[in-house]
């Protein structure tokens, strides 16, 4: 009464599509044992609707809370849902090793399903994050049965964005994991936690050696944490077996994917939908103005999942033509008579994206990225910033101090409420960040792509991070993040030329913003970003062990020889704003 109370206000205030039904037989705890004898705890919301498609969700956050409504609420709207805990978590038995049993134990759960006698033979998987990373780890092998996706703020391989720039990402990572253990302690004592400000959490930010940081944030061992930071290197064996990108190809079932601007998975998300172009598939594709956890994005993703879903997995839908059934979806037979055109939104346009700054919105795209002029906006002397070619100048300096790191501000991180744009007038304050700054603008500038940026330095370290930052800064002087990125460099990726100098070149988060007139854009460069990259040590110490801290001074040079830029996609045509 209570559950089905919740839903219908929910669905009122998320302006979701009308239910189909409010009956809804709901078990719990369902042990479904897999191939190795492990149970995996489900539950299985039923709807009273003969022959309704099935969705699954495969968690390691648990089943309670704001998932049991989202269950309850697409179930409303037509589907058997299931949702099940990773191994390890949720009462599930075995231990949660990342992504290393997803697969199997995703075949052996649709075997499960298939046994089932309110199976209709096609399913769908919606998910965000991690749950996100388990559909991709069964979509190559589940058949033509599975007939839509929707990965939510998540991608096919976390190794790129768990190494980012072959750094590592110290804040996702160890917040990560401080929260699946928050799951196994009393709630009192984990809102008691969260009262204090974490103060484990944010202890072990800071400590090192990194590889006693897991101890101090939760007061265990972590294996999955240890090894992390053991099999760091780009040749690592170990990754082989934990990521899905590779697979790509295989999986013929139609994928929405839902993003943001600031989501940590931004640009391994957009190089799957890449490698799904690649192959002829339509992709849908929506990138809003969010964070990883952010309310907004679980909004438009339970908007735009419940559209996809019903799209693909109606009646209507599967009795539509084979090939757009199971997903092959090319751009040859997408057409208005397709699956997607049942959905309004679904068939307005395949990519959606939010523009942000003043004069910016929605835009409703005919494919990722939208095609561009590749801008450079040189550094110049007196901290310029200036799409005419750099002049002989000389380099500008400033030291980096591992003790006391330049710290990160806003951007791409976990936890949503200290993510996003921010005012970075604190950071750029401080003597080890450099900034270089336009004059304000006549005209607005569209920047709508991928970014990067190409560095030019000397370093008295070899053994050092370049972080590259592009603002925006108003009227009011306030300086708001756009996009950013980092690199790690060592003396074997990056060796020096005769004069010491190295040419690195940085890639930045894709963005969509509007620089007004009047507005002035920015770059930042500095040492690093602490604590969401962890500190380089100028060492070369290993990741996990490292402990000795050395300072080193370096130089950005911006001369002609040395044309230190930002490449910014700056597009001139693309389609009128749509409403929100």
């Amino acid at each position: 009464m209570l559950d089905g109370l919740a839903s219908g206000l929910a669905a009122a205030a998320l302006r979701l599509p009308p239910a189909r039904t409010r009956r809804i037989a709901v078990t719990r705890d369902i042990a479904l044992r897999v191939r190795d004898g492990v149970v995996l705890r489900t539950d299985h919301y039923a709807p009273d609707l003969p022959g309704a498609p099935t969705v699954l969700i495969r968690t390691p956050y648990g089943r309670g809370g704001p998932m049991r409504l989202l269950c309850r609420l697409a179930a409303e709207r037509g589907f058997h849902v299931v949702i099940q805990s990773c191994r390890g978590t949720g009462g599930s038995d075995g231990s949660f090793d990342p992504f290393v049993h997803e697969r199997d134990d995703g075949l052996d759960t649709l075997d499960w399903l298939r046994r089932q006698r309110w199976w209709s033979g096609a399913f769908g998987m919606f998910g965000a994050s991690y749950q996100g990373f388990v559909q991709w780890a069964l979509a190559a092998d589940a058949g033509p049965e599975l007939r839509a996706m929707v990965a939510v703020a998540t991608a096919s391989t976390t190794r790129d964005s768990t190494y980012a720039g072959e750094s590592f990402a110290l804040d996702t990572v160890l917040t990560w994991v401080e929260l699946l253990q928050a799951q196994t302690v009393p709630w009192l004592a984990r809102q008691w936690e969260l009262k204090r400000g974490q103060p484990r959490l944010i202890a072990a930010l800071a400590h090192l050696p990194l590889v006693e940081a897991d101890r101090v944030a939760t007061g265990a061992t972590v294996p999955f944490f240890q090894e992390w930071l053991r099999h760091h290197t780009p040749q690592a064996d170990y990754w082989r077996s934990r990521v899905f990108d590779d697979r790509l190809h295989l999986v013929r079932a139609p994928v929405a994917m839902v993003s943001g601007w600031h989501d940590i998975f931004l640009p391994a998300q957009l190089r799957d939908y890449a490698a799904l172009r690649a192959r002829g598939a339509r992709p849908r594709l929506v990138v809003g103005p969010w964070t990883h956890g952010s309310p907004g994005l679980f909004v438009a993703a339970l908007r735009e999942g419940l559209c996809w879903l019903d799209a693909h997995l109606s009646t209507d839908g599967r009795d539509a033509d084979a090939d757009a059934d199971t997903g092959t979806g090319t751009d040859a037979d997408t057409d208005a008579d397709g699956p997607a055109a049942r959905v309004g939104a679904v068939a307005e346009a395949p990519v959606r994206v939010h523009v942000g700054g003043d004069g910016g919105g929605w835009r409703d795209l005919p494919d990722w990225p939208p095609p561009a002029t590749a801008t450079r906006w040189f550094l110049h002397p007196g901290a310029g910033l200036r799409t005419s070619a750099p002049v002989p100048s000389p380099p500008d300096g400033f030291w980096y101090d591992p003790t006391d790191p330049t710290p990160s501000l806003g951007g791409p991180l976990l936890v949503a409420q200290r993510a996003g744009p921010v005012d970075n007038r604190p950071v750029e304050a401080r003597p080890d960040v450099l900034t270089w700054t336009s004059e304000p603008l006549a005209a607005g500038v569209e920047v709508i792509g991928p970014v990067r940026a190409e560095i030019h330095l000397r370093s008295e370290l070899r053994h050092l991070d370049v972080f590259v930052r592009l603002c925006d800064v108003d009227h009011r002087g306030r300086s708001w993040n756009i996009c950013d990125g980092l690199v790690r460099l060592d003396p074997e990726r990056f060796p020096a030329d005769a004069t010491g100098a190295v040419a690195v070149p940085v890639e930045l988060w894709p963005a969509a913003h509007r620089f007004a007139p009047g507005h002035r854009l920015r770059l930042q460069i500095s040492g690093g970003a602490h604590p969401r990259y962890a500190r380089n040590p100028g060492t070369g110490e290993p990741l996990g062990a490292a402990v000795t801290l050395r300072g080193g001074y370096r130089e950005i040079m911006h001369d002609p020889d040395h044309p230190s830029a930002v490449v910014l996609p700056v597009v001139h045509s693309v389609s009128q704003p749509v409403p929100s």
